[in-house]
């Protein structure tokens, strides 16, 4: 159980410059930038393997004028990927937030490449919903466990300490909410007191925290929650025990298209270029152009909570840079047909149905208009065979929502003031996707995990050098 407890008279078996809590990307990133800034760093991760969601995503990376997009001769600016982020969250997030997520993640990427020689690249071959340009940056294998595998070797190559199986439980705090250190139940029931003169937190959001899902994201109280369970939103309590500002706990990012029932993250490229969604009676039920966030919701409302992402044989070309789609495929989780009717006979739904939907998307296509749903089809190819789908369902990945935080990811009291030293990063600090789903740009799960580690590292580790002088 998290909780704060007051930090007089409280003994210490170890203390540190910076500790951060969690060891995901918010936190690595943290934990090296505060590292290369002199400061002595501890990181407390509470799995025996750190992982967490950065693990569970295609770890990809948003950012505008970096050299990766210049190489390939990408026009971008941060002006308008901040543009971008507000207009799909509706003017929602708050602009300094965004403002300085997309100052401080490209730089941050970069040093990361430089550093750390994390293999960054640009994909250039589909352009997500609702950005303008080509700029989600990922690593080969577009896959985040292999973000999260090369966080941790680079920050154990700089001589972190990453201790694992290390659940804080407690905050020990002053009255003026000045941080002096934390309390550590192991799995066998010992505890550990760890000391500092900065905190970061770093522990994601509250998705895997039933009761606080229910209470912020009622609409999603009973979706299949594709996140970390070490999620369970102790920022937020420990944040409102401070007496810290909290933001939009409503906001969370969906994805409409998990495997099921192989739970294989299915990416959305098979949507973006031409492929499409039908139910269960191969009927299509939703603007699937909008994101894969907003669609979580529109698919368990189908029947079930089951849809069919239909595609075919150029797309899966493109789907199969990523890692998981890879994985579904060789899991026999993507289904192939030679024709339509075959299509429908293994997806088990109405031929006929399945037929015309299919020949109207195609009717869309070839006139270049807007369907009922508000899709926009002009310039999408028709499929062509082999055609295929794979069945999926909706799920809850991360919330958006949490504490307030300034420039320098310094949590903020709720009157505004900054707290004595400590920051937030990633999911534990307010993003900048709205109060709902449909305010999730993609990528900013990681923008805030790389951009606001970075922020978070380097300011904490000025405020304890500060105190030197």
């Amino acid at each position: 159980m998290a909780d704060v407890q007051a930090s007089a008279g409280v003994m210490f078996d170890a203390a540190c410059d910076v500790l951060v809590i969690g060891a995901g990307a918010a936190g690595l990133t943290s934990a090296m930038r505060a590292k290369a800034a002199g400061a002595q760093v501890m990181v407390l991760e509470r799995d025996a393997v750190p992982r967490g969601s950065t693990a569970l995503s295609a770890g990809l990376i948003p950012a505008a004028e970096t050299r990766f997009q210049r190489a390939e001769g990408i026009i971008d600016s941060r002006a308008l990927h901040a543009a971008d982020i507000a207009a799909k969250a509706h003017g929602e997030p708050d602009p300094d937030a965004v403002a300085t997520l997309v100052a401080a993640v490209g730089p941050a990427i970069e040093w990361l490449a430089d550093a750390h020689a994390l293999p960054f690249s640009v994909i250039t071959n589909f352009t997500y919903p609702g950005h303008s340009a080509l700029r989600m940056h990922g690593l080969p294998s577009r896959s985040g466990l292999e973000l999260m595998d090369r966080l941790r070797a680079a920050a154990e190559a700089v001589g972190i300490d990453i201790v694992t199986e290390a659940p804080v439980t407690t905050l020990f705090a002053d009255a003026n909410g000045r941080i002096a250190g934390v309390g550590i139940t192991r799995p066998d029931g010992s505890v550990d007191r760890i000391g500092c003169a900065a905190l970061v937190l770093a522990t994601n959001g509250h998705g895997g925290n039933r009761a606080l899902v229910a209470e912020t994201i009622p609409e999603m109280a009973t979706a299949l929650y594709f996140g970390h369970g070490g999620n369970q939103g102790e920022a937020v309590t420990w944040g409102r025990a401070l007496g810290a500002g909290v933001r939009h706990l409503s906001g969370y990012q969906g994805h409409g298209s998990v495997a099921h029932p192989h739970g294989i993250l299915i990416t959305w490229a098979t949507v973006i270029d031409g492929g499409f969604q039908v139910n269960q009676e191969g009927v299509r039920f939703a603007n699937e152009a909008r994101g894969y966030s907003e669609a979580a919701a529109d698919v368990l409302a189908q029947p079930a909570g089951i849809a069919w992402t239909v595609f075919d044989g150029r797309i899966a070309a493109i789907a199969r840079q990523f890692e998981d789609f890879r994985n579904a495929e060789s899991s026999g989780a993507i289904m192939s047909a030679d024709s339509v009717a075959e299509l429908a006979a293994m997806m088990t739904c109405p031929a006929d149905t399945f037929a015309e939907t299919c020949r109207n998307v195609d009717r869309l296509k070839s006139r270049g208009t807007v369907d009922r749903f508000g899709r926009d089809w002009t310039g999408r190819p028709s499929l062509s065979a082999p055609f295929l789908a794979v069945r999926v369902t909706g799920a809850l990945f991360h919330t958006q929502g949490g504490l307030v935080v300034d420039g320098s990811a310094r949590v903020q009291f709720a009157d505004g003031r900054a707290m004595p030293n400590l920051f937030a990063a990633g999911g534990a600090a307010c993003g900048v996707s709205g109060a709902t789903a449909a305010g999730y740009l993609s990528g900013n799960g990681l923008l805030s995990a790389i951009a606001y580690g970075f922020v978070a590292g380097s300011a904490a580790a000025d405020l304890v050098m500060k105190s030197w002088r």
